[in-house]
């Protein structure tokens, strides 16, 4: 088992340096021009090459990118252009907020999907079964940011019962947290549905009913332990595209999160953070997949990693 966890982590590597390249290239080949920003738009031409050399702007792609590369590899982001401070601290400050609102519509989404798609499998083809595979095409077709603004309206606006925007007490992280957990609790759920119709046409679960055991019992210590093997890879996909899809309702919510940091840092062209940023993202979204990997061999025993 370890030695297949070094050796996902290990291939990681790859494509956290490609995800790099390409992030760092499209700044790099960006329209604008990230010293007058920093400068404003009367300086003179001294203090603008001035800038160029203190920021490293003046060499050639190559050098700009491996002295990035070489900072990482060194357990260091680099130093924002605008605000001169270390990137590592300024994704310090924010990634618990961003974590926070995505574990807590994890926990939403699989709270949800997991009971609604077992019971539309057990109710299949009947109303129960077609009500909530209804609403779960309603969660796909409706976008998370817009599902935000909706919950926004109605409960802060309309009743006032959360805050409108802002972060600070739990009260904050219920609007953002549900418009993430329940839109991907949609998809969830019809994966939960089908993989529990699949497990419950097999031939060991027709032998515990003909043995006479609850349905409870078949369905919960049987049916549903065996299904849980593709709902697995979800929760690993779902999670890292949670966690990374709260950009929108950061900046909706006015959360300040990696997203919204991201966002504001594109904007200003502070490249630095932006890569930075990513690069941590990119690694949550990896750091996911490989624990549901992980959790194969605890669901099913019969899996084994060399």
């Amino acid at each position: 088992m370890l030695k297949y966890v070094v050796k996902r982590i290990v291939l990681m590597i790859p494509v956290l340096i490609f995800m790099t390249v390409v992030v760092f290239s499209i700044f790099y080949f960006a329209p604008g021009d990230t010293v007058s920003r920093i400068a404003g738009p009367n300086v003179t031409v001294e203090v603008y090459e001035s800038i160029k050399r203190k920021y490293g702007l003046d060499q050639p792609y190559i050098v700009q990118y491996w002295r990035f590369m070489k900072s990482v590899i060194e357990g260091d982001l680099g130093v924002s252009i605008l605000q001169e401070r270390p990137v590592i601290e300024m994704i310090k400050e924010r990634l618990p907020v961003t974590l926070e609102i995505g574990l807590l519509g994890f926990l939403i989404t699989f709270a949800i999907a997991i009971p609604a798609g077992v019971i539309a499998a057990v109710k299949k083809n009947t109303f129960i079964d077609y009500l909530c595979m209804s609403s779960t095409l309603l969660g796909i077709a409706i976008p998370t940011f817009w599902f935000g603004m909706l919950l926004m309206y109605f409960f802060a606006y309309k009743l006032r019962w959360f805050p409108i925007s802002g972060y600070g007490t739990i009260k904050h992280l219920i609007l953002p947290s549900f418009a993430i957990g329940l839109t991907n609790a949609a998809i969830t759920a019809r994966m939960v549905r089908s993989s529990m119709l699949e497990v419950l046409k097999q031939d060991y679960v027709r032998t515990a009913r003909s043995k006479g055991l609850l349905e409870k019992v078949i369905i919960y210590r049987h049916a549903l332990k065996n299904a849980m093997i593709p709902i697995i890879t979800l929760m690993g996909l779902r999670l890292g595209w949670i966690i990374g899809g709260s950009v929108a309702l950061e900046i909706i919510f006015s959360i300040p999160g990696i997203g919204r940091l991201m966002v504001d840092s594109i904007l200003a062209r502070d490249y630095p953070v932006v890569q930075g940023a990513m690069l941590v993202l990119t690694s949550s979204i990896i750091l996911a997949n490989i624990l549901a990997d992980v959790l194969y061999a605890v669901v099913d025993p019969r899996i084994r990693y060399g």
